[in-house]
């Protein structure tokens, strides 16, 4: 393997996951203080942008003509976000869950599942299917928007403790906090960008030298490389006892990555986005299983026990073994 190769992908996905986080910082801190609540920020803003990776992954991945590396990160992330992080989280605290998730999150994961599993079995995913899923991403985001009006008092104040306090203050000290928290954010869409670009140019150059397809390095080391967002974001949340924040984080990241992240990756390729037989037999329907997984998981006492949590950790070791040796 050419070290440039790899340094180059090493350099891009550190950049990335710091300017995702300055995303994430930035773009919370500014909608709390323009008066977004705590919940609804957790459930969308910051779902939303610990996405960013993917996203600025794929939009490079299209324009650079590397589609499969775009859907395989998709499909590779979400089994790591399910399968890898919300069982490790698991392990770490049994995770409670909330009837709320139970009716609208899951059902709305396994959901995405099915619309790109069908979508992508013609072997494309057209800028069609990429409007239809952005539609069910808006509506997903207001059913949540509705949600969070009926949460309970507790899971309200786990979200208020993580995000911070509803700011709709004045005066130029807050116009001050603004700004910053702007330029901030500013600054975390333009090393993602700059990071995305990286991390793809060095993930094709590895694929080459490897004689691996670009599917098989999406859905490895960039899957996992951009999950680092979900999994500081998911491990922080469970380390200081806030579970509900863990879960909306985790099934909300994996949710907006199908409906609002693969669609935007759709939209800005010039002819859709090819996909490989391998990911589309094999790839994309375990990433639907793993979804599917969580119904007699979740429906079992509303909890993913630490038995639970480490049997979704094995799972996923097992994935990845499979991937190594079956994959070119």
């Amino acid at each position: 393997m050419d070290i440039n190769g790899l340094a180059v992908f090493i350099t891009g996905l550190a950049v990335l996951i710091v300017g995702a986080e300055l995303l994430v910082s930035g773009g919370s801190r500014l909608a709390l203080s323009l008066g977004v609540k705590p919940l609804v920020l957790g459930l969308t803003v910051v779902a939303v942008g610990t996405s960013t990776p993917e996203l600025a992954v794929g939009i490079t991945a299209s324009w650079e003509g590397s589609g499969s590396l775009a859907v395989g990160n998709i499909a590779g992330t979400n089994v790591v976000n399910i399968l890898f992080i919300l069982g490790l989280s698991a392990l770490l605290r049994p995770l409670p869950l909330h009837l709320q998730t139970i009716r609208l999150d899951l059902p709305m994961m396994i959901a995405a599942a099915g619309l790109m599993t069908a979508f992508a079995w013609d072997g494309v995913l057209s800028r069609l299917d990429g409007s239809v899923m952005l539609c069910a991403a808006i509506l997903y985001t207001v059913a949540l928007v509705r949600r969070a009006a009926g949460e309970s008092q507790a899971v309200k104040d786990e979200f208020q403790d993580m995000f911070g306090d509803d700011g709709r203050k004045a005066g130029p000290a807050v116009a001050r906090m603004r700004a910053a928290n702007a330029a901030l954010l500013a600054a975390g869409i333009l090393l993602s960008v700059l990071g995305a670009h990286w991390l793809v140019s060095g993930a094709v150059d590895i694929a080459r030298r490897l004689g691996a397809s670009e599917a098989f390095i999406g859905l490895t080391i960039v899957a996992i490389g951009t999950s680092g967002p979900e999994l500081v974001t998911t491990m922080i949340a469970t380390i200081r006892d806030e579970r509900d924040v863990a879960i909306g984080n985790l099934l909300g990241s994996s949710i907006y990555n199908i409906v609002a992240i693969l669609p935007i990756t759709c939209l800005v390729a010039p002819v859709g986005i090819p996909v490989e037989p391998r990911l589309l037999l094999f790839d994309i329907p375990l990433m639907a299983g793993a979804a599917l997984l969580c119904v007699p998981v979740f429906m079992t006492g509303r909890r993913v026990s630490r038995v639970e949590g480490g049997v979704f950790v094995a799972l996923y070791l097992g994935y990845l073994s499979s991937l190594t040796y079956v994959r070119p």
